[in-house]
């Protein structure tokens, strides 16, 4: 009987984490590129921790060019797997963008990759992956330079979503897809309860994190590199929180209505995942009730005010009914509407197939019946936000003129002379800017007597 020798039990035991974290992988990513799940609910906790970074790098970066990979492996299969081998098809997938993306020898990149069928069952496809990725490897610039002759796999989008693009943005939507492509920087947003950023930018100096002041929040700060959140100094004890630039600029465009009012009353309707609810309270000596009508995501929300030290009155219910309602008029309302997420699709490059044409005018529905609901809960004189994480002008401006037509008691407060964003009819639009903000929209109505 043959032994293994210690060096090669060692080799065999390196191969098959390799393999592991690969099938980890494929598995995961099933239902995303079947339309039926997206990245929020990665669990990297399946894989060993020396291989979590490797795990999440393949999964993000898969969906972050699954157009021109998914084009590429329909050119190295002489015939399409079946619907039940959607596993093997993320393998395929996963071994090309290790081959064109990723810092990994070819050989480890086609090796373990191929073995990884074995992991899932399918020694029959060993040998598929293994002479599919082979031959990338010999004409890859030749079948890049193929693929990439349709935009949308250049570009990375669906199509439907660059034609939206180049509506909305004629002169900026090749910058805008290209920004899309590129993963967010690491924001953070300082508890100003606690200090304020200039010291705190001290605190990540000594512990040898490099950072720059944000360009236009007050209250955050880009990290050169991203880490984990426990290493940054005081994360536990609610110091700091990790929040986009864009998304913090909600607060301060809510300041002018809240500042002079301590005690004022305000609503926050689609609170999740608790970022904005947070930094109000950081800010703002305020009563505040928010609102989520999915309760596993408010559950986030109230860890994320306990860790912060803060407190607020949550609530799981709907923001298109009263139900939740005690008849007290609101001072403030900040509405972070459900949209398309086509501001943010560099944090969430799932967007890019689990999103449709056909969502659109359902979220606008969506969109127009929250802002209708809402606004006679706001008293006279009082100030509601209305917000999104979309770059598409029918959740946006065109949103916010409808609503103010049919109104008629409206005021547009949104400020014309600040220097971030882009001012667009009744509300000011910021485009997501690679190594900065991501992509957001606000307009400020005050509500007349």
């Amino acid at each position: 009987m043959h032994r293994s020798t210690p060096s090669t039990r060692a080799g065999k035991s390196v191969q098959d984490g390799g393999q592991a974290v690969r099938a980890s992988a494929a598995r995961a990513l099933v239902p995303v590129i079947t339309g039926k799940g997206s990245l929020s609910e990665l669990d990297d906790h399946q894989v060993v921790i020396r291989d979590r970074a490797l795990f999440k790098a393949m999964c993000y970066g898969v969906c972050r060019t699954l157009p021109r990979l998914e084009a590429l492996a329909e050119r190295l299969l002489k015939s399409p797997f079946k619907a039940r081998d959607a596993d093997v098809q993320a393998l395929l997938l996963l071994g090309i963008y290790q081959l064109l993306y990723l810092r990994i020898p070819a050989h480890a990149a086609v090796g373990e990759t191929a073995g990884a069928a074995r992991l899932l069952g399918k020694e029959w496809a060993t040998r598929v992956l293994n002479g599919c990725l082979r031959r990338l490897t010999r004409e890859s610039t030749a079948l890049q330079a193929e693929v990439d002759q349709d935009p949308a796999v250049a570009l990375l989008h669906p199509r439907w979503l660059l034609k939206a693009l180049r509506q909305a943005w004629p002169d900026d939507w090749r910058a805008i897809a290209e920004a899309n492509n590129q993963p967010g920087p690491m924001t953070l947003r300082i508890n100003r309860r606690h200090g304020d950023r200039e010291a705190y930018l001290a605190r990540l100096q000594v512990s040898g994190i490099e950072a720059r002041l944000c360009a236009h929040s007050p209250d955050g700060l880009v990290l050169e590199k991203p880490c984990d959140v426990q290493a940054l100094p005081g994360f536990a004890e609610g110091d700091v929180s990790v929040q986009d630039e864009a998304a913090q600029l909600a607060a301060e465009l809510l300041g002018p209505a809240l500042a002079p009012r301590p005690g004022g009353r305000v609503l926050d309707a689609c609170c999740a995942p608790g970022g904005k609810t947070a930094h109000l309270l950081e800010l703002f000596d305020i009563e505040l009730l928010a609102l989520d009508s999915d309760a596993v995501r408010l559950a986030r929300v109230e860890e994320t005010l306990e860790r912060l030290g803060l407190s607020a009155t949550l609530a799981h219910a709907d923001a298109t009914q009263r139900d939740w309602w005690d008849g007290t008029p609101f001072d403030a309302i900040l509405l972070d509407a459900p949209c398309s997420g086509t501001g943010v699709i560099r944090r969430h490059p799932d967007i890019k197939r689990l999103r449709r044409s056909s969502d659109i005018p359902r979220l606008a529905e969506l969109q127009a019946r929250l802002l209708d609901n809402l606004w006679p809960l706001l008293r006279p004189g009082g100030t509601l936000l209305y917000a999104t994480c979309s770059v598409l002008r029918e959740e946006n401006d065109e949103q916010v003129r409808a609503f103010l037509e049919r109104t008629g008691n409206a005021e547009v407060t949104t400020p014309e002379e600040v220097n971030w964003g882009r001012l667009t009819g009744p509300g000011r639009q910021l485009l997501p800017e690679p190594e900065s903000h991501d992509g957001f929209f606000y307009a400020r109505l005050r509500k007349l007597g």
